[in-house]
């Protein structure tokens, strides 16, 4: 363990954020340079607690006390080799998990949290920074081949792994650059997309294939892949978005979210696209939905200079604090108020959108009413109606399942009840064919994804090998 005496001497602290009105200028990550005696004290607050739930919370099963300990001791070296047994990336990780570790750390019980997400990061840095992290190419090869499909935190968490196992990986990545919604769906303010790079540079030193602009179904053919690869592994994401098939949809000034995140990072990094770009430069925004991508548009349009940003929920205002029905370590549904919400956002909740309202065939407002949750339901209240102005409307309401036209349907794979890829044990209905990430599980975090990712890679290489000796949540490094 770290310090034994450690949460009760030091706070919870996390490094600060530069000036709202300064960094809304720019698309560069937020946080200002941290001293590593702070963090070292961070990670002694770490505490004998008996029963880490924290690993529990992970779903990669990260060895947190054993990390937090060689953080406190100053060994950079061990930090990264106990935290890298479990987690390819946690240099993308410890920026944008929601860290349900940290919700399950039992100091959280009556003290603010280990900061955990912030450790990681820290370790990662530090570990890059040293030297400790470089290309390590496996020292034999097995002559199998094998095919990820899709280069988002699952299909490189298992590139990674089946690669490690020696087998030779090439993935698939239909996109102008490899990274998934890393690198096209979360906006540089949070995740810079040299991180994601620096990473890739490295795989590609191991061994790992990348083909882009090669989508599989449309201009890669699934039977070369069938007849070229031992075994072929879907992490494509869950790609089609939910929309509000309300009146006035057809209306110009209507976007799902991702398009308008996408096109961003795509004018950062200097990537030309055909489409003209969507902007919320002097308009009146309204995110329609309340999660971390309805909050990466906020941050994304005030960077834009939005006349006003809006962003409304379904759901009723969660509360400041724990209700008595939701208690440790149960994940706590709480308020909570991302950096982009601290630069400037409306946020309303148990609004319900009724209508797109638009002159001349383009958008001017939002009809709206405000709803009262019960135990069936919801109402509408009455007398509450109204239409607010709106010229740009990014609907962030999730995705539903992956995209089956082409790749999906060419391969024949069955598909569950939710339209994600059916499987068991990561095997699809096809020989040879499995899938991982939210291609199979469903719209999830990062860190699911990844996990997903190493789960698959391991039941590949047991079907390739006949047994694998690849690292699963079950083992640890010390």
């Amino acid at each position: 363990m770290a310090k034994p005496t450690g949460f009760m001497e030091f706070g919870r602290e996390l490094p600060g954020t530069r000036d709202t009105k300064k960094r809304i200028n720019d698309y560069q990550e937020l946080y200002v340079e941290f001293p590593e005696e702070k963090s070292n004290q961070q990670a002694a607050r770490c505490m004998d607690c008996g029963i880490p739930f924290c690993h529990n919370g992970c779903p990669l099963g990260n060895n947190i006390p054993e990390f937090n300990d060689a953080v406190y001791q100053g060994n950079w070296k061990l930090a990264i080799e106990v935290l890298h047994s479990t987690n390819n990336f946690p240099e993308f990780t410890g920026r944008i998990c929601p860290a349900p570790c940290e919700a399950s750390c039992v100091l959280g019980i009556n003290k603010p949290p280990v900061a955990i997400e912030h450790i990681e990061k820290t370790i990662a840095e530090k570990a890059f920074e040293l030297g400790y992290i470089k290309a390590q190419p496996p020292k034999t090869r097995t002559g199998k081949a094998v095919a990820v499909i899709g280069s988002g935190p699952a299909g490189l968490a298992a590139a990674g792994q089946l690669n490690k196992a020696g087998h030779l990986v090439t993935v698939f990545e239909r996109a102008e650059e490899i990274g998934g919604l890393l690198r096209f769906g979360i906006p540089d303010f949070k995740l810079e997309k040299t991180v994601v790079k620096r990473r890739v540079d490295i795989m590609k030193d191991e061994g790992i294939v990348f083909k882009t602009n090669a989508n599989v179904g449309v201009n890669v053919l699934v039977e070369t892949l069938m007849t070229d690869y031992d075994a072929i592994l879907l992490c494509g994401g869950s790609t089609v978005p939910r929309d509000l098939p309300l009146p006035g949809r057809e209306l110009k000034g209507i976007h799902f979210a991702m398009d308008f995140l996408s096109q961003q990072n795509k004018v950062v990094s200097k990537i030309q696209f055909k489409e003209k770009q969507i902007m919320a430069t002097g308009k009146n925004v309204v995110v329609v939905g309340g999660g971390d991508t309805g909050s990466d548009c906020v941050g994304t349009s005030n960077r834009h200079k939005a006349k006003s940003v809006t962003q409304i929920e379904l759901l009723t205002q969660p509360p400041l604090e724990r209700a008595e029905d939701n208690p440790w370590p149960e994940w706590p549904m709480t308020l909570r108020t991302s950096t982009s919400h601290e630069e400037g956002a409306d946020r309303k909740w148990a609004i319900l959108t009724k209508e797109f309202v638009g002159k001349d065939g383009k958008l001017n407002g939002l009809k709206v009413v405000d709803i009262k949750w019960g135990t069936k339901g919801f109402k509408e209240i009455e007398g509450s109606e109204r239409v607010v102005p709106c010229e740009l409307a990014l609907i962030a309401a999730g995705f539903l399942y992956p995209q089956k036209d082409g790749m999906i349907d060419q391969l024949g794979v069955e598909l569950d009840e939710r339209g994600n890829v059916l499987t068991t044990n990561y095997a699809s209905s096809v020989e040879g064919v499995y899938a991982a990430g939210d291609m199979r599980r469903g719209q999830s975090l990062v860190v699911w994804a990844i996990s997903e990712g190493r789960e698959a890679a391991r039941q590949v290489d047991k079907y390739l090998e006949g047994v694998t000796y690849l690292a699963g949540k079950e083992v640890s490094l010390v």
